[in-house]
């Protein structure tokens, strides 16, 4: 399989019952080997959703194949919530600040049919260049397991591992990791 490039768009709300479709594709697929169907279970129950303030904040992307269909979605942030979908917030979302504070990647998903092709890095370039350019000069995430690898091919550096209980008592262990960004000229 080679790499691909199909148009990035920012998402909408109308993208909504098809991204949590894509969620749940991907996670299940891809998190197979890193983490047990319980865990996995669990994380789309309580974790792994659409976080409808990146819509709204106009920082979260789709990738459609020629057919129409969401082969990816990710996007960046510039609020203080690391990882997670709607069903994870309880509070406000402040603003970070960019003289300080690192942008966020978040919830980046590929659909297993067009897994390690490319997408994931293309959306990531546009992330990282709009943070970038809104004044920010690191970048943070929480990466799932299956995540990891692509991060560090990324340039992101684990700097802590957590596990993360969830209300069912599942167990989730994530790695927070984070990258320099190139100075804007």
């Amino acid at each position: 399989m080679g790499t691909v490039a199909f148009p990035l768009r920012p998402a909408t709300h109308a993208d909504l019952p098809r991204l949590c479709e894509l969620i749940d594709q991907s996670v299940r697929a891809l998190s197979a080997g890193y983490y047990t169907p319980a865990q996995i279970e669990s994380a789309l129950r309580f974790v792994f959703g659409p976080d409808t303030q990146l819509i709204a904040d106009q920082t979260y992307f789709v990738i459609e194949s020629e057919n129409g269909e969401l082969a990816a979605a990710g996007g960046w942030s510039r609020r203080r919530t690391l990882y997670g979908g709607d069903q994870m917030k309880e509070t406000d979302d402040p603003l970070l600040d960019p003289a300080t504070e690192p942008a966020r990647i978040r919830a980046f998903f590929v659909h297993p049919a067009w897994a390690r092709r490319g997408l994931a890095r293309q959306l990531f370039d546009r992330c990282a260049s709009d943070a970038g350019r809104s004044g920010f000069h690191t970048l943070e995430l929480m990466a799932t397991l299956p995540g990891e690898p692509l991060y560090q091919a990324l340039g992101f550096t684990p700097v802590e591992r957590i596990t993360t209980e969830l209300p069912d008592g599942e167990t989730l262990p994530l790695v927070r990791m984070t990258r320099p960004l190139p100075a804007m000229s």
